[in-house]
């Protein structure tokens, strides 16, 4: 990969979170954002990779390794793929120029991270909501979870949005940043490629229980480090945000994170739904079935929808303080 030094890392994430901020993910037909490519490219391999379906009941050992195998191939063809071509052109862009170079590694960083994105999708859950427009609010939350939410009251509606946002403080944020001031655009977009793999075939579902296990171990890999410092920043976001307990956000981390499924993701819906002094987790429906999801923090009271305005802070307040420990780490580096 190309040779950057820490300086250069930390001022190309900096603008790139500056960027994301202002632009987030832009609309403009004639530019393909790199995740949208990373898609199709999963789709395409999975239709050439998947196995002949067989029930899970009737399925061999033989039959459950040769799809964990194909799985593991996808994983690695699809992560491979995604670095190598970012490589290619930030080292194309740097022939050019070293400034095109620069433009080109902070560009791609950027569409690594998704904080205004995840802004955007969030308030248009609120906006109808606030407005009494209950349905379109269902409608739109159902953009970015995966359970039913056709019969979703007001307080479903808000934990659904939510636990979208504080999941993705990591997925959406922190992680990219690691691994951009770890290797630049390449390793972002590798992560990124790993989170994407998950987010389509990492589900423990007849489907991909096998198939999907590769990409789902590995996200939890790639997410590891980073969500335990998720935890720690949202605290800290939460000791600078009037009315959140950073204390209880702390002691919530320690109490629940622990009951998720996920390795990760506990810790910040955790550090969220104690910041908030709110219940997160309780029945979800997928497709018809029933699924009890573990309960994460004490319902010191009712969720409301201002609890998205608010989770919405903290993700914000968190990118805050990233950008501000960049911007101190420059000063001390240049010192």
């Amino acid at each position: 990969m190309l040779f950057y030094s820490l300086q250069e890392l930390m001022w190309m994430v900096l603008a790139a979170i500056v960027i994301d901020w202002v632009i987030g993910d832009p609309a403009w037909r004639w530019l393909t954002h790199p995740v949208v490519w990373i898609g199709r490219l999963i789709a395409y391999l999975e239709n050439r990779l998947y196995p002949i379906p067989v029930k899970q009941e009737s399925e061999s050992a033989a039959e459950a390794r040769r799809a964990r195998l194909c799985g593991a191939v996808l994983a690695f063809l699809t992560i491979g793929l995604s670095a190598g071509s970012i490589w290619l052109m930030v080292w194309l862009a740097d022939q050019v120029h070293l400034w095109v170079g620069y433009a080109a590694s902070t560009w791609f960083i950027s569409t690594t991270i998704a904080v205004k994105g995840l802004k955007d999708a969030a308030m248009a859950v609120y906006k109808p909501l606030s407005e009494g427009r209950i349905d379109e609010a269902r409608e739109q939350v159902g953009f970015i979870v995966g359970r039913n939410t056709s019969q979703l009251d007001e307080p479903e509606i808000t934990r659904a949005a939510v636990e979208t946002v504080a999941e993705n403080i990591v997925d959406a944020f922190i992680s990219p940043v690691c691994y951009a001031l770890a290797g630049g655009a390449p390793l972002a977009m590798l992560y990124r490629a790993s989170n994407t793999l998950d987010s389509m075939v990492g589900y423990k579902n007849e489907k991909y229980i096998h198939f999907g296990w590769a990409s789902a171990r590995w996200d939890d890999v790639m997410n590891w480090i980073p969500a335990r410092l998720a935890g720690l920043l949202i605290v800290m976001a939460a000791w600078f945000s009037p009315g959140l307990r950073a204390g209880r956000a702390a002691r919530s981390i320690v109490r629940f994170a622990r009951l998720h499924p996920s390795p990760n993701s506990g810790i910040p819906e955790s550090a969220v739904a104690g910041a908030l002094g709110i219940e997160l987790g309780g029945v979800n429906v997928y497709h018809g079935r029933t699924s009890e999801r573990a309960r994460m923090g004490w319902p010191l009271r009712e969720r409301e929808r201002e609890d998205i305005r608010r989770t919405v802070g903290i993700l914000y307040g968190v990118s805050y303080l990233v950008a501000g420990g960049l911007l101190c780490g420059l000063f001390w580096l240049y010192g």
